[in-house]
């Protein structure tokens, strides 16, 4: 029987999440907004978030990891917002969570299922996001640890006004 590889789970795991994702948000909401920007902190890089429509979005990440080992970091995210938990005077600030994959690329690399918590603020009359998360990670292969992800960031939505 052939074993799969870290590689191979790794480019194979977060497309499933993505495909099982779309699949079922489809079937209850409509594409909408696309934000891309920069996250700092655990890992640094580029984010991007694509709003399925309603509640529901997936964030993307690939960035650069600072932990243990510098790593080659992707993510893919699913992710629930509540708009109304957090009531602000302008704008909006829905806390989010959800659920995901990371792969961190390299001959130490590693994949694990990613658990994030955060908040974003959009702002009313220009098409930015601020957001903060904290993301608890399980990584699966090539061992079983635990660890942490987390940062601050913006993106920029190309169609929302």
């Amino acid at each position: 029987m052939k074993r799969l590889s870290v590689s191979r789970i790794g480019l194979i795991l977060p497309v499933f999440l993505v495909v099982i994702g779309i699949g079922q948000a489809k079937a209850q909401t409509s594409p909408g907004d696309l934000g891309v920007g920069l996250i700092l902190g655990e890992p640094t890089g580029l984010s991007a978030k694509y709003y399925l429509g309603g509640n529901n979005a997936l964030d993307f990440g690939v960035a650069w990891s600072l932990g243990r080992h510098a790593h080659f970091h992707v993510h893919a995210d699913y992710l629930r917002h509540n708009f109304t938990a957090i009531e602000v005077e302008t704008g909006t600030l829905p806390f989010y969570y959800g659920i995901g994959a990371r792969v961190l690329a390299g001959d130490d690399g590693a994949v694990g299922i990613r658990i994030p918590v955060g908040v974003s603020y959009y702002f009313q009359n220009d098409p930015l996001e601020i957001f903060f998360e904290v993301v608890p990670v399980l990584d699966l292969a090539p061992s079983t640890t635990f660890s942490g992800n987390g940062g601050l960031g913006v993106r920029y939505y190309f169609n929302r006004f």
